[in-house]
């Protein structure tokens, strides 16, 4: 637990995690009811839907899009210019090794989540940085076993690369093993809802349900930072 009263204040940086979407390197498991194209715009239509649920949550300042496979691709250009978020390329290495780097270049409380969980609203992302205040760790579980958003605030080095080290990263046991983690370290969780992703045919129909229409990039519901470049 936190003792630090500033500690709701200070500001959450928030990263997300985003491949461009070049057809037949993304969302391959949606390719059989979208083929290779369709299956890309699914993954541009979902990266855009949650840098914007990000930009509505916290300034645009405080928003890191990490960027694969072509880190200049004009989606990323857009969002950058529409909404005034940062951007960085992820590193190589596994899943949990470009979650750490993330999480752990910027000081202070800091999150992370996913370009396919478009079920993360603003109001989840609010709640998890308002959890960090007083956990040392907010997670979002993902009905599939993993994670859509883990956050984290004024953990030790050890501490953190414990989240992320040997973890069985593209199962359905993540969450297990971070659970356990946590409870060898005795660091307290807060859960405030479990989400789910897009990755299957049937997750794209349950998508479309909720959101029938791709996104309008709206101006985020902060103004962007003057300082920003």
């Amino acid at each position: 637990m936190h003792d630090d009263p500033s500690a709701e204040c200070a500001p959450v940086a928030l990263h997300l995690l985003a491949k461009a979407p070049l057809p037949g390197r993304v969302k391959t498991r949606l390719m059989p009811r979208l083929g290779a194209h369709g299956a890309a715009s699914a993954h541009a239509e979902m990266v855009r839907r949650c840098v914007a649920h990000a930009c509505q949550a916290l300034p645009a300042a405080q928003v890191t899009l990490w960027t694969a496979l072509d880190h200049a691709h004009p989606l990323f250009i857009e969002l950058k210019q529409r909404l005034g978020i940062h951007l960085a390329p992820q590193p190589e290495g596994h899943l949990g090794v470009r979650i750490h780097h993330a999480l752990t270049s910027s000081p202070g409380a800091s999150m992370i989540m996913g370009s396919d969980c478009p079920s993360i609203t603003p109001g989840l992302i609010k709640a998890c940085a308002a959890s960090l205040a007083t956990h040392p760790v907010a997670i979002l579980p993902a009905e599939d076993g993993g994670y859509g958003l883990i956050g984290i605030h004024a953990l030790t080095p050890a501490d953190t690369r414990a989240l992320f080290d040997d973890i069985p990263w593209g199962g359905g046991e993540v969450l297990t093993a971070t659970r356990e983690r946590l409870a060898a370290r005795g660091l307290e969780a807060a859960f405030p809802a479990t989400v789910w992703d897009v990755d299957r045919p049937e997750d794209w129909q349950r998508y479309r349900r909720l959101y029938p229409r791709a996104p309008s990039l709206l101006p985020p519901a902060f103004p962007p930072s003057r300082s920003h470049p």
